[in-house]
């Protein structure tokens, strides 16, 4: 049974590609299904408890966001321009999601690039607070 959904779902969103690119609309999806949002969403909103969290262009997000393993350090003495979004540590480690404009390039580092999937669930873990854009605007 479960193999048929998955081919139902993955034939809706292959035809729902074809009528965007074909008729020039646009479509609101909604899911929590982030492998499908992946494969056919240009455009990215994440709401937390109707609020915005992240807006913008999916190729925009994810070249903005990194995610930063190294030696264990205080998560908020980041430099000016990175914004940690999630943060986890150990006895020796620090992981963390930063959003910044500009590469990083700090050695102490290990740094590798963010999913779709990592974004959205750092963003739904975020308070609202910490987790919104500077430049975007808030709606109350």
């Amino acid at each position: 049974m479960d193999w048929r959904f998955s081919m139902v779902r993955r034939e809706f969103l292959q035809s729902l590609m074809e009528i965007v690119a074909g008729g020039g609309v646009s479509v609101v999806l909604s899911s929590h299904l982030v492998a499908d949002l992946e494969r056919v969403c240009d455009y990215l909103v994440v709401l937390v408890d109707s609020h915005v969290q992240l807006a913008g262009d999916v190729t925009d997000l994810l070249a903005t966001h990194w995610r930063l393993s190294g030696p264990r350090r205080d998560s908020t003495a980041f430099p000016s321009g990175q914004v940690v979004i999630e943060a986890s540590h150990t006895d020796k480690q620090t992981i963390v999601l930063v959003r910044s404009e500009q590469p990083v390039l700090d050695p102490s580092w290990s740094v590798k690039p963010v999913t779709l999937d990592d974004l959205v669930l750092a963003y739904l873990s975020t308070p609202r607070r910490k987790a919104r854009r500077p430049d975007m605007e808030i709606v109350r």
